[in-house]
């Protein structure tokens, strides 16, 4: 049971291709970011001390859970406080990871285990993948995905991707490149060729 890591900047296409994936493959996927999501919730590892760090303003009062846009605007505009904030939730959700992985491997349901994480090579993910894939897709095309499906300015677009990777490190971090900067079909053909060989 193949264990392949898949990664890529913001706006590359990285859902798509993991929909394709799920809907025309047997593999089971893990999103490091619903994981980390779960446990920011109240009650869970994350929670305490991202409030301990970042203060109550972060908390919804409605609900009393993290206030998700409100972490956002912090960490994006601070630095600092985003390498804070990582250091307190990456090592718990890489930890859940491996007890997904290790899961996963003993029902032995699937063929493929798809773990997508934005900071795969950053938080050395790719220790326990077989194979890291880079998602690609040209920034034009990024930009236009954003705007169109997120509703992000100019700015708000290049702060995020000032923030990630570069593309040559992306490539020269990763086992194999799909290009999804086409159609759909031109990316599931790439998906074909790579899992059915």
């Amino acid at each position: 049971m193949k264990v392949i890591g898949i990664t890529g900047g913001v706006g590359c296409g990285k859902s798509t291709v993991l929909n394709l994936i799920k809907e025309n493959f047997n593999a089971f996927i893990i999103m490091a970011d619903d994981v980390a999501k779960d446990l920011m919730k109240k009650g869970k590892k994350g929670y305490d001390e991202t409030i301990a760090f970042f203060g109550d303003e972060i908390i919804d009062e409605t609900t009393g859970e993290i206030d998700r846009p409100k972490l956002a605007s912090v960490i994006f505009s601070n630095p600092n406080k985003r390498i804070v904030l990582n250091s307190i939730i990456h090592p718990v959700v890489k930890k859940e990871i491996v007890s997904m992985i290790t899961q996963a491997k003993i029902d032995n349901k699937y063929d493929y285990i798809f773990v997508e994480a934005a900071l795969l090579l950053d938080d050395h993910y790719n220790v326990f993948c077989d194979e890291t894939w880079y998602i690609y897709a040209d920034e034009d095309s990024r930009r236009e995905r954003l705007k169109e499906s997120r509703g992000y300015s100019d700015e708000k677009i290049d702060g995020i991707i000032k923030s990630q990777l570069g593309e040559e490190e992306f490539k020269n971090g990763c086992d194999i490149v799909v290009d999804n900067s086409g159609n759909i079909n031109d990316t599931y053909a790439q998906l074909v060729k790579l899992l059915q060989m």
